[in-house]
């Protein structure tokens, strides 16, 4: 897996989290974020079960620039492919 590093959100206290990278084997998102909390994953779970090898993380919408770029680099790696 080579993973590409899209961007850090700017505003964290510890350059930690949240984070958004682009697989450029296969062209998915990876994102780090921010695991939610109870009410929001039982919000999430009226639609669908979340199974045990996933989670419902939150990212904050300064990094939608981010999310929008790393969308951008996956379709491009997926049209090479």
């Amino acid at each position: 897996m080579a993973l590409r590093f899209i961007a850090k959100d700017p505003n964290t206290q510890t350059g930690q989290s949240p984070t958004a990278w682009v697989d450029e084997e296969n062209a998915d998102l990876v994102l780090q974020g921010w695991r939610a909390d109870g009410a929001t994953q039982d919000e999430c779970r009226e639609t669908g079960p979340v199974p045990d090898h996933e989670t419902v993380i939150r990212i904050p919408a300064r990094m939608v620039p981010a999310i929008r770029e790393a969308c951008d680099v996956a379709e491009q790696r997926a049209r090479l492919r």
